[in-house]
């Protein structure tokens, strides 16, 4: 049987940067599968079947249409979602990542349409879901080509050993990185384009966003969340009985006990629970207001 880890140099660039990408391990029939499964989704909204349990639209229409900015939960619609999440070509790499045991955290399909697909501000992934220890793996695959004018993932390479700021003006979840990110302090950003049917395995803690689509390529990003095994949730509110109803045994053995380790979790203070879209624009609305409110007014 074919085994498909990552090289000692593959580890030793996820352990230095916190991500290595993987250049086009699916071929475009792959993809197409993957694509065809997407489109009859698509059509079943355009029809006007209700599925806002599973997908979430942009605030902007594309020519009239509504446009799906996020599909919720692929992995549990089955088919072509699942056949990529239990990949080996994917699970033989997370196991040399976080051990032979481990599970689906969750999974998602960020669509990001051509001329309309939204901002991702800043943030760390284990922000939004703290657990025992930071084993955490998210995987992204590129499902079009990813350029910079499409809005591909970029990362701060080397930033996943600590957390930074997430909380906004009142103090609660921001669902973004609220510190200014300094060049300075935390290097240059660097962007992550590739083909389609690339991977990128990127640790839990790295500083990513992505800017906004408008250009007339689409770039859909297909995220499945491993964890190892003994890394548990902690609780933090009605957001972890969500979060954790997305977990799924994949490979090896349940764990017995919890393991502690990695930087002290960052508890969220969630006020509602919102996707990170919502979050981030109520905190983008929290600050603008709080600085109009700070800018003295003519006269006085």
């Amino acid at each position: 049987m074919a085994n498909f880890s990552l090289s000692a140099d593959e580890l030793a660039e996820y352990q230095t940067d916190g991500y290595v990408v993987c250049e086009s391990l699916w071929d475009a029939d792959e993809v197409a599968t993957v694509d065809a499964a997407m489109r009859e989704m698509t059509d079943r909204v355009v029809a006007g079947e209700e599925m806002s349990d599973v997908l979430e639209l942009e605030p902007e229409a594309v020519d009239g249409q509504p446009a799906i900015r996020r599909i919720y939960n692929p992995y549990d619609l089955g088919g072509a979602f699942r056949s990529l999440a239990d990949d080996a070509r994917l699970l033989d790499r997370i196991e040399s990542l976080i051990g032979p045991n481990f599970n689906l955290q969750h999974s998602k399909l960020n669509m990001k349409p051509a001329r309309v697909g939204s901002v991702v501000e800043w943030h760390q992934d284990l922000a939004y879901f703290p657990h025992t220890n930071d084993d955490l793996v998210t995987t992204l695959i590129y499902l079009d080509e990813a350029t910079e004018e499409n809005g591909c993932l970029q990362v701060l390479p080397g930033q996943h050993r600590g957390f930074l700021d997430h909380f906004g003006p009142d103090g609660t979840f921001a669902g973004m990185i609220t510190e200014q990110i300094d060049e300075e302090r935390y290097g240059q950003p660097r962007p992550l384009p590739a083909p389609a049917g690339s991977v990128i395995f990127m640790h839990c803690m790295l500083p990513h966003s992505s800017m906004p689509n408008r250009s007339e390529a689409s770039r859909r990003t297909l995220i499945f969340e491993y964890r190892a095994a003994d890394s548990f949730p902690i609780y933090y509110g009605e957001m972890t009985g969500f979060a954790e109803a997305k977990e799924r045994p994949l490979r090896g053995k349940r764990a017995r006990f919890a393991r502690f380790g990695g930087p002290a979790p960052l508890i969220p203070n969630v006020a509602e629970y919102r996707s990170l879209y919502e979050l981030q624009e109520r905190t983008k609305t929290q600050e603008k207001k709080a600085g109009e409110s700070a800018t003295p007014q003519a006269g006085t």
